[in-house]
């Protein structure tokens, strides 16, 4: 049997984070054992997990009672490397969004996101994507822009640019697809071409090096 994603909340709103936490079992595509109301409850069951038993992915809270959330993604990379942490809040604070991906988080949605995108985010990670609602998206852009000067644009045609700037904003393949009204295969060499001109091997890569040097 197929063994299912393991998924942690850290979440001190109790309604929202068992709210969460069914949504998730329900959709048969991840298992959610454990949820923590605050980041020390979190910090001594991770420290006590043995390998099997962490999480592969962390949907973490900036605010929590006795402490940032941002604070502990340096100690879940160090307890648990696999582990992907997906930031899932109500603040869009451009020092906050810098925060978490310099912190290392994979993702940062808000919570305004219904819960069938939370799901949607925890596969992309999963993946090696990195989950951002679109706002999130756009401001990380904004951000990049004002430090990186503009880069040649690696040759990429202009169905490569639309596809890069819909990767960016964290669009998955079938709703890229939808939107450029292409197949998924049309997409895969989409993909496939973008990696190659960018010299990346993974979605994160190439959104990466797109931000940093403000290709889209």
């Amino acid at each position: 049997m197929t063994r299912l994603p393991c998924i942690w909340i850290v979440e001190d709103n109790n309604l929202y984070r068992n709210t969460v936490a069914r949504a998730l079992e329900r959709s048969g595509k991840v298992d959610c054992p454990r949820q923590f109301g605050n980041g020390g409850l979190f910090f001594d069951a991770l420290g006590s997990a043995s390998d099997g038993e962490k999480p592969d992915v962390v949907l973490l809270d900036v605010e929590l009672p006795d402490g940032s959330g941002l604070e502990l993604i340096p100690v879940i990379r160090d307890a648990a490397p696999a582990c992907h942490v997906i930031i899932v809040t109500v603040f869009e604070e451009e020092n906050k969004i810098i925060q978490a991906i310099c912190n290392g988080a994979q993702g940062y949605i808000l919570k305004s996101s219904p819960l069938e995108e939370i799901v949607a985010a925890i596969e992309q990670a999963m993946a090696g994507g990195a989950p951002m609602t679109p706002r999130i998206a756009h401001c990380v852009l904004r951000l990049f822009s004002k430090f990186a000067p503009r880069q040649a644009d690696y040759g990429l045609s202009p169905r490569e640019k639309e596809t890069l700037e819909r990767m960016v904003q964290g669009y998955l393949r079938k709703e890229i697809a939808d939107q450029l009204g292409i197949s998924l295969h049309t997409v895969d060499t989409y993909f496939r071409g973008i990696y190659r001109k960018l010299e990346v091997n993974t979605r994160t890569g190439a959104v990466a090096k797109a931000l940093k040097e403000g290709i889209v």
